[in-house]
């Protein structure tokens, strides 16, 4: 749809218009608005469509600087206790932390999770723009990539802390454990084997079967339960045979550390320390 053209004689017309409202404002004893004084114009997309105007939003925290990794670990546990609680502070989503953070990052810590939409690490840890280096597979199932990404947050962006994040009732994993147990149908193979899965599905189950295993050893509970803690536990011990991990967990810079997420309170537990 084409933009209205306005005439001179229209211009002319509004404009004495806009004088004459200043004029009576003056008359009644108000004084004309200045420009600085006047409500901003909300823009309209080309459809005509109003768009509000940029507002801030969140807010912007000082916080001193991480010096341990323990100090790393205490601001994850403090945010996810306002979590818990409901008492949200959105720290660093403001427009100067935006502005903040554009030419560098300084992230305290590393979360490998899982791609379950009903963990998103920054709102579970209560934390904002460039506090969190976030990498998430199903399951935390580790490869090539996932791996140099973590070292890379470690030995480039001195990040002191890495949490594997594993939670309850992961779909990953009970959906491997059903591969595994059960079969796919005609598809079944031999008892322990991969059923065939389209696609590289086939890959986070067999990644998670050294996890599955583990669990069946233990002979009681819940074996999906028992899976994602013995996958966290596995997934730990592989970060720490890292050489570029280790070297920098042995200097006493960094720290790994394994948790569990709750999905029914929100809550995040330590594993295995």
């Amino acid at each position: 749809m084409s933009e209205p053209i306005f005439s001179r004689r229209d211009f002319l017309r509004l404009s004495s218009m806009a004088t004459l409202g200043a004029t009576v404002a003056a008359c009644a004893g108000y004084p004309a608005l200045a420009e600085q004084d006047m409500p901003p114009q909300i823009p309209k997309t080309p459809g005509g469509a109003t768009v509000d105007p940029p507002t801030e939003t969140g807010h912007s925290t000082t916080e001193a600087a991480m010096t341990s990794p323990q100090q790393a670990l205490q601001r994850l546990m403090d945010g996810n206790q306002r979590f818990v609680a409901n008492r949200l502070t959105d720290p660093n989503r403001s427009l100067q932390r935006r502005a903040e953070i554009a030419k560098s990052q300084q992230p305290f810590a590393t979360i490998l999770g899982c791609v379950d939409s009903r963990v998103p690490p920054e709102l579970v840890f209560d934390r904002g723009l460039g506090d969190l280096f976030v990498i998430r597979t199903a399951g935390q199932v580790i490869d090539e990539a996932v791996l140099g990404s973590i070292e890379f947050g470690s030995f480039e962006l001195k990040i002191p802390l890495i949490m594997v994040l594993g939670h309850e009732r992961c779909g990953a994993i009970k959906a491997s454990i059903e591969v595994l147990e059960h079969g796919g149908g005609e598809h079944r193979r031999g008892k322990g084997e991969p059923a065939a899965v389209p696609g590289e599905i086939g890959y986070l189950v067999k990644s998670l079967k050294p996890a599955i295993d583990k669990a069946h050893a233990w002979g009681m509970g819940d074996l999906a339960e028992n899976a994602m803690r013995a996958n966290v536990s596995l997934t730990v011990q592989r970060l720490k045979k890292s050489p570029v991990l280790a070297a920098a967990e042995e200097s006493g810079r960094l720290k790994i550390v394994g948790a569990r997420y709750d999905l029914d309170s929100g809550m995040v537990e330590m594993l295995f320390n």
